[in-house]
């Protein structure tokens, strides 16, 4: 979405005057394409954003100038915001054509009447908004037509005023643009497949070497039973391989933005600090670290497993830039103040800047265009997913990725975020409500906790059972929702539902949280995932509390305990 100049800032512009001064216009210069599709092919420049009329009325229709705006094809309305609920009072035949509806059933309407189910609430929020200070506005909408057919709309809305500046009406001109979405869509498809070709390519041997650790080293054990120190010494180099192919995998999934964070209250100094030692280990022998690092930095909320991870990718590309040596900077910064701001684009807030600077052979402006953009490298053999991750991290915790470089010179790449009181919405809400304890439990302190495991996976789902009971829990098991509410509904003592996400046939993990919760509103519910992307928005507004797979032994057993804490 783009918005247009407001009422004074358009004042400012060199107007058009046409017939006479009957008319003048506020020229668009571009303002109001933004990311909606524009007619022109090219973004507006001599088009009007907003129109100053000398005569109101809607009356006068025996001109060249209606019979125009009958006879084309461009579906366009009139509303009139004097009225109560600014209602339709003008429309071409084009837009009856568009809708299907009769003049009729337009007339004396909001045309919210367009709206349905798949509408974004976001961008109809935006163009009330736009409309409330008296601006045009361009955007993309999914309406839907008198027969319920959706379409995609490009939109494009723009004030009238009388010579005097008060508001008389509001103009728009929609096209159907289904068609072209489609094809944009099914363009972005094809790429996605394509990168995933290319992705399976660079990161085939990766895992392979994480399987051949992993199978070769269970069947040693499997073979040295009667060898307890070799056996036990096996099935930890195989657990460490597969703790190493789950990081692969959140590596891949941050860059897809399906990873959900885990944000904590961190000082970057500190963080960058103890990490130093592993920094300088990557780095050549011939590339010296320097740390500067401000005093008294706010704390943020990131994740810091994937800062860490994010510092390293650009340390790495900051080294592979110097092959004959030099100096990388790692320098921290408090961002504020509204020249600051401006410069950044950045919201108002106050923020932490974490640089990294480099003398190396920095990059041309075509190679730095496409810096960040996914499977893109210079290096020869290689994913090119490090800058892409680093871009989707920060993203994800509501910071600015900026890159600034020239051949000869060196990089600077400079990750911008929101101090923690400035931050939004981090961190797994906790489950709300007691336990539910009957009068005969409440009694019988000795009786284990119990802890119903819900998982389609035998394997997985036995080794929860496993490490459960061997912690001293009961343990009900089931293989899908519909046998746990089958549990639930027989009044089966359950102090926690622990259940997995994504579970074949009718009811899924999430589906099976809601209904428990309707028939014991108090219990406590863990829920586990591999595929973020499948919890809800408002996940953690919800009251779910989320173990990413793969887990440890020790995380999940964390987790549990924090579910069934008091407060928990």
């Amino acid at each position: 979405m783009a918005t247009g100049s407001n009422k004074e800032e358009g004042l400012e512009k060199p107007l058009v005057e046409q017939g006479g001064g009957q008319s003048i216009g506020v020229p668009a210069e571009g303002e109001v394409e933004g990311n909606a599709e524009t007619p022109l092919g090219n973004p507006g420049v001599k088009h009007w954003q907003a129109t100053y009329i000398s005569r109101d009325g809607l009356q006068d229709r025996g001109n060249i100038f209606f019979a125009a705006v009958e006879m084309t094809r461009m579906p366009m309305i009139v509303t009139d915001p004097r009225q109560p609920d600014d209602p339709i009072v003008f429309a071409n035949g084009a837009f009856f054509d568009l809708t299907g509806y009769t003049d009729e059933e337009v007339m004396g309407r909001n045309c919210r009447f367009l709206q349905g189910q798949q509408t974004d609430r976001r961008t109809v929020e935006e163009v009330r908004k736009a409309l409330s200070e008296e601006r045009a506005v361009a955007v993309d909408i999914l309406n839907y037509k008198k027969d319920g057919t959706p379409f995609w709309n490009a939109l494009f809305i723009g004030p009238i005023f009388d010579e005097h500046g008060k508001l008389l009406y509001f103009f728009a001109s929609q096209m159907d643009i289904t068609e072209r979405r489609t094809t944009q869509e099914s363009s972005l498809q094809a790429q996605k497949m394509e990168a995933i070709g290319q992705l399976t390519a660079g990161m085939a041997h990766d895992f392979n070497n994480l399987l051949q650790v992993i199978n070769g080293n269970l069947e040693v054990a499997l073979i040295s039973l009667d060898k307890p120190d070799l056996a036990r010494q096996q099935l930890e180099r195989a657990q460490r391989a597969a703790m190493r192919a789950g990081k692969l995998t959140q590596q891949l999934l941050t860059f897809a933005r399906k990873q959900r964070l885990e944000p904590k209250a961190i000082n970057i100094n500190n963080l960058v600090f103890d990490f130093s030692e592993m920094l300088v280990r990557t780095l050549d022998s011939k590339v010296e670290l320097r740390l500067d690092l401000r005093p008294g930095l706010p704390v943020c909320m990131l994740d810091p497993t994937h800062l860490e991870m994010a510092l390293l990718n650009v340390l790495i590309n900051a080294r592979d830039a110097m092959p004959k040596g030099g100096e990388v900077t790692v320098a921290t910064a408090i961002v504020r103040g509204e020249d600051r701001l401006k410069r950044h684009g950045l919201p108002h807030g106050t923020y932490v800047s974490l640089c990294v600077i480099d003398k190396g052979t920095g990059m041309t402006p075509e190679v730095l265009r496409r810096a960040t953009e996914p499977f893109f490298t210079t290096k020869g053999p290689g994913t090119g997913l490090g800058l892409a991750m680093v871009h989707g991290f920060v993203q994800q915790s509501h910071g600015r990725l900026e890159i600034e470089s020239k051949p000869g010179e060196g990089t600077k790449v400079t990750m911008i975020f929101p101090i923690a009181d400035n931050a939004i919405g981090h961190g797994d809400a906790d489950v709300d409500g007691e336990r539910e304890t009957s009068g005969t439990e409440a009694g019988a302190d000795a009786d284990k906790t119990c802890v119903l495991v819900v998982e389609d996976n035998d394997d997985v789902r036995e080794l929860a059972e496993q490490v459960l009971e061997m912690e001293g829990y009961a343990v009900h098991s089931a293989a899908s929702g519909e046998q746990a509410m089958e549990l639930l509904r027989r009044d089966t003592r359950v102090d926690l539902l622990f259940t997995d996400v994504i579970m074949p046939g009718g009811m899924n993990g999430l589906d099976l949280v809601k209904q428990a919760r309707e028939l014991r509103p108090a219990l406590p519910v863990l829920v586990t995932t591999g595929y973020m992307d499948e919890l809800p928005q408002g996940g953690r507004s919800g009251g779910l509390t989320i173990l990413a797979k793969p887990y440890r032994q020790d995380d999940l057993l964390e987790r549990v305990n924090k579910a069934l804490a008091p407060n928990g």
